[in-house]
């Protein structure tokens, strides 16, 4: 399982959830060449720990556990992943 970062993100970048996440897994952070790129941040899921600290450090409730991404972008899992694969 792992936590996944939806569509409330996109325009944001807020990191708050890169401070505090203790594996790094996400990305790209502010200073990362891709930062200025996206338009949101993506959580990998190989390296994800589903430890949780990064939901509620996201200030627009954009971050979910995999299971409990709601209905309406349940598309943003994919996304996720298919930002680590390139």
């Amino acid at each position: 399982m792992t936590y996944v970062i939806t569509q409330p993100c996109v325009g944001v970048k807020d990191a708050s959830c890169v401070d505090v996440c203790p594996v790094d897994c996400i990305h790209p952070a502010e200073g990362e060449p891709e930062f200025e790129k996206v338009d949101m941040l993506y959580i990998n899921p190989d390296e994800c720990i589903d430890c949780g600290a990064c939901e509620p450090a996201c200030p627009v409730n954009a971050i979910f556990e995999e299971s409990a991404v709601p209905a309406e972008w349940q598309e943003y899992t994919q996304i996720n992943a298919q930002f680590f694969r390139k």
